[in-house]
């Protein structure tokens, strides 16, 4: 099954190829200069086994949780190396076909809660598994909200201090609004910038001083909505474009500067605050579509899916240089 999904989301996942304007194959070296150095693959995933990494989440000391979407799975990947799965989630009964665009069950935005609860995505097409879902320390994954069957939950990001949680829907095109506790979730954003032109639309999702950043890989946007003091969602701004198949995005810690995965081309972007961008790491530095970063002081964490390349899934770590 896990071989099949695989051959099916790398044929879905072509149209992103397109989308991004590159044609399948490995992505063309480019030098890059400060502020990243020392890139290098900390991790080697199988593929065989459905760990392609598409989010995700660390902890203080070093850790890191992912997602793996093929495999259906959350995992633990320490400093040195080493990866402990800690959930798969059941398959749907109908193998996930009807999971809306990729035909293919799995798992997507993960966040850890400071009292090291996880909570994740999962999207099926079918009613009963697609949602939010939570992993407490030593317990379960329990799903605690139900998403639209017929969307693809993607990003996801937390507000620690009203415990809520922000999903955003690539297909449905909407920014969803849930509580930790669980719950009913609120479309809390529908804006037209969200909405996809062709495969995927809101994708990458962080929440920073009050505000709700989103991607969209289709219009290869980087997006900004305030949350106001009512909790509805404010006026969206569009802070970068040109960014064709963005996927998620971290902030550098240096003001609004933020560091963009570049799927279909297989790069990373350092977007500055002004929305000028550059390519700081590509295919000669080992990625392999690129679907999220991570920044933990200066160390920066990179996943790779291979979802087009369909070699060698990885987690590649790079440095903040002055």
């Amino acid at each position: 099954m896990v071989k099949k999904n695989l051959a099916r989301s790398t044929v879905l996942m072509a149209a992103l190829a397109t989308v991004a304007g590159v044609a399948l194959g490995p992505a063309q070296a480019s030098a890059y200069a400060p502020p990243l150095g020392g890139a290098s693959i900390s991790v080697h995933f199988d593929l065989a086994q459905g760990r392609t990494p598409e989010n995700i989440a660390l902890a203080p000391g070093g850790d890191a949780y992912v997602t793996f979407a093929a495999g259906r799975q959350v995992a633990k990947v320490t400093p040195g190396g080493g990866t402990r799965v800690l959930a798969t989630l059941p398959a749907p009964a109908d193998g996930g076909v009807h999971t809306p665009v990729l035909g293919f069950a799995l798992t997507t935005g993960i966040v850890r809660a400071q009292d090291g609860t996880l909570y994740f995505l999962y999207a099926t097409g079918t009613s009963d598994l697609t949602g939010v879902w939570r992993l407490r320390p030593g317990g379960g994954p329990e799903r605690i909200a139900a998403l639209p069957a017929n969307g693809l939950p993607n990003g996801l990001a937390l507000d620690e201090r009203t415990r809520t949680l922000y999903i955003t829907d690539s297909v449905l095109g909407t920014i969803w609004r849930v509580p930790t506790r669980g719950g009913v979730p609120v479309a809390w954003s529908t804006a037209p910038e969200l909405a996809p032109a062709g495969f995927l639309g809101a994708n990458g999702l962080k929440f920073r001083n009050g505000e709700v950043w989103a991607t969209n890989l289709d219009r290869g946007t980087v997006l900004r909505i305030p949350v106001q003091r009512d909790g509805r969602a404010g006026r969206v701004r569009t802070e970068a474009t040109g960014l064709a198949g963005i996927d998620d995005f971290a902030f550098t810690g240096r003001g609004e500067q933020l560091l963009a995965a570049l799927n279909g081309s297989g790069q990373v972007a350092l977007v500055e605050s002004d929305g000028s961008h550059r390519t700081v790491l590509s295919g000669a530095d080992g990625l392999q579509n690129p679907t999220s970063v991570a920044v933990h002081g200066t160390s920066v964490y990179v996943l790779s899916a291979a979802y087009l390349t369909a070699k060698d899934p990885n987690l590649l770590i790079a440095h903040l240089t002055k």
